[in-house]
């Protein structure tokens, strides 16, 4: 169960090149270091608030809350680690994801059946154990061969909470996926998301981080099968004292399969403030293997900077081993307003702070508009007029 970078390379034979997917990977906790300021997965990573979810000293105290709404041809199981199916999707690859498979009591699988088509959303709220108490979960969603879903994954609560989290997107299989991280503001969140898709499957994941005190996502994708076609979303919105943290890693190992990525974000924060400054994090890595031959790929990371001190680190990351490809490239950017748009809102006769607020709303409508969840749509609408309520009272 222990993927290592040497295995790879001997695997893929003596004068092979490491990449991205030759990441070391592992079930067991006591398989990785314990985490360093300096290391590249973790250096931008406050490790002194992460309560001990990396070193081993965060033992768990307390249970998450797991609630799953029923629907017509999806299953739902509380089962035990030993199930065959847990890990399918992917291996963890860092030590905080090893700590959450290694200390977790029950996993949920939600299971959407063959050919079922689930008109309305699958609604899973994941509440934290709350104030002062640690806990370690493990969620995995199936949809099977030519399916259809939306699921709904909605982290509240508070306390400090580590989970592993699967998709596993059957042939022909089309899954969407909100994932929302409105946590209360003790909340310290570290998840990794695992999907593997079938061939011709079609995975749309959005990831939206609002609430809590820290953050930290990590998307991870492979494809199993020619036609595969992946999207992933992301919004996030950071104020005084938050830390946002996003490292995605798409990994094109079969023919003709795509891959969009396009997360944005916002910080602001009052320079006066005793907490901390408001600092995000995207790192995107896309690998096409030798074998991804026909792959069309693009990432784009965008952050409005709306505060002196707030600080956004983006870092887009492309490695291709073959050059018989659709198209690949990336794009990041970070900065204050737009100058254009706002001379534009201002020459109107819209007052400067007025046109600022339009600027915000029209830069997450793009995202918010390509979420396919009504409820979800209004939901982030609302959060973001109450940031910039926020914004107005400073």
């Amino acid at each position: 169960m222990t993927t290592t970078a040497a295995q790879n390379l001997h695997e893929a034979g003596e004068g092979a090149i490491l990449n991205k997917g030759t990441a070391f990977t592992s079930f067991d906790v006591d398989a990785f270091e314990v985490p360093r300021g300096r290391d590249e997965a973790w250096r931008f990573t406050p490790l002194r608030r992460l309560r001990g979810l990396h070193n081993g000293t965060a033992h768990p105290t307390a249970a998450a809350t797991v609630t799953v709404t029923d629907a017509a041809g999806v299953e739902i199981e509380v089962v035990e680690r030993g199930d065959a199916r847990l890990g399918q999707a992917g291996v963890p690859a860092d030590r905080v994801a090893a700590q959450a498979f290694s200390s977790f009591a029950n996993a949920v699988v939600v299971t959407v059946a063959k050919q079922a088509v689930v008109a309305e959303p699958v609604e899973i709220t994941v509440t934290g154990p709350g104030a002062g108490e640690t806990a370690y979960g493990h969620l995995q969603i199936r949809a099977e061969e030519l399916s259809q879903a939306t699921v709904v994954i909605d982290l509240r609560g508070g306390g400090t909470y580590a989970d592993n989290v699967e998709f596993v997107v059957g042939n022909g299989a089309h899954l969407t996926v909100v994932w929302v991280a409105e946590a209360d503001a003790d909340m310290v969140a570290v998840t990794m998301h695992h999907a593997v898709l079938g061939k011709d499957a079609v995975l749309r994941h959005s990831a939206i981080q609002l609430g809590g005190e820290l953050i930290r996502l990590t998307g991870r994708i492979r494809y199993e099968g020619a036609g595969g076609d992946a999207e992933m979303l992301g919004l996030y919105f950071a104020d005084d004292g938050q830390h946002l943290e996003s490292r995605l890693f798409v990994d094109h190992s079969q023919p003709n399969c795509k891959s969009n990525v396009l997360y944005k974000g916002a910080l602001q924060g009052d320079p006066t403030s005793e907490l901390p400054d408001a600092h995000t994090v995207w790192v995107g890595d896309v690998l096409i293997r030798a074998a991804g031959v026909g792959t069309d790929t693009f990432e784009v990371n965008r952050n409005l900077v709306l505060a002196d001190g707030a600080r956004a680190d983006s870092i887009p990351n492309l490695e291709i081993e073959t050059g018989e490809i659709a198209g690949a490239g990336h794009a990041s950017a970070t900065g204050r307003f737009d100058a254009a748009q706002l001379f534009y809102l201002l020459a109107r006769g819209i007052p400067e702070e007025a046109a600022r607020k339009l600027i915000v709303r029209g830069f997450f409508g793009e995202i918010i508009h390509r979420i396919p969840v009504e409820a979800v749509q209004e939901r982030l609408t609302e959060a973001i007029e109450r940031e910039l309520a926020i914004t107005e009272t400073d």
